[in-house]
């Protein structure tokens, strides 16, 4: 939610950035006055100094808030771990009797949905719960990516690099190894399914 609000915050100053530069080359681009014996102006020299300097001040901001919270993990209601393998998924649920098993994409042609994105074991979690996802790798490194919810850890054999993690809705999410790491790189799918609690809890 708040990468959202962070994007709509940047593309607001974006189209003030675009709308305020294009007006000013159309008005150079019209204008027939000049002014030939103007050889500088200190007052317009610092008001393009200082201006661009406001606009990354307004842009880094929030920018670092956002990576402050993102970092800030506080009291996860449960924490999952996902290795990476040359080339599948291995997801282990240590909070639940040490749950653990290894996640292969579906063949093309045994596969009804959406070609190259789905699973034969699906990561299941819970929504609207608080969780601290691990990521690491036993070989090269991968990257355990949900673009829809702003999620990318990286997996690196030997480390262990964590996130939070928050499903608001319920359903499938997709996403894919975002690190090249070999021939069958883009046959790295990811699945999650975002369940209620109540589901979840019997599931496990």
């Amino acid at each position: 939610e708040q990468l959202i609000f962070f994007h709509d915050h940047i593309m607001m100053i974006l189209m003030m950035i675009i709308t305020t530069v294009s007006y000013m080359m159309i008005m150079l681009i019209f204008n027939n006055n000049t002014d030939r014996n103007l050889l500088e102006g200190q007052m317009i020299e610092l008001i393009w100094t200082i201006t661009p300097a406001m606009t990354l001040l307004f842009i880094a901001t929030p920018s670092l808030r956002l990576l402050y919270l993102m970092d800030e993990i506080n009291n996860p209601t449960m924490t999952t771990k996902a290795v990476g393998h040359q080339w599948y998924w291995t997801y282990e649920y240590s909070d639940f009797n040490d749950m653990e098993f290894d996640s292969y994409m579906i063949n093309q042609e045994n596969n009804e949905n959406f070609r190259l994105l789905d699973v034969d074991n699906r990561m299941v979690l819970p929504s609207n719960t608080f969780i601290r996802m691990i990521v690491t790798s036993t070989d090269v490194i991968h990257s355990w990516t949900l673009p829809s919810t702003g999620v990318k850890i990286d997996g690196t054999p030997g480390r262990l690099n964590q996130a939070s993690l928050m499903l608001n809705r319920n359903g499938l999410v997709f996403g894919q190894c975002s690190e090249i790491c070999g021939t069958n790189h883009s046959f790295m799918p990811i699945v999650v399914e975002s369940v209620p609690i109540n589901n979840f809890i019997k599931w496990m």
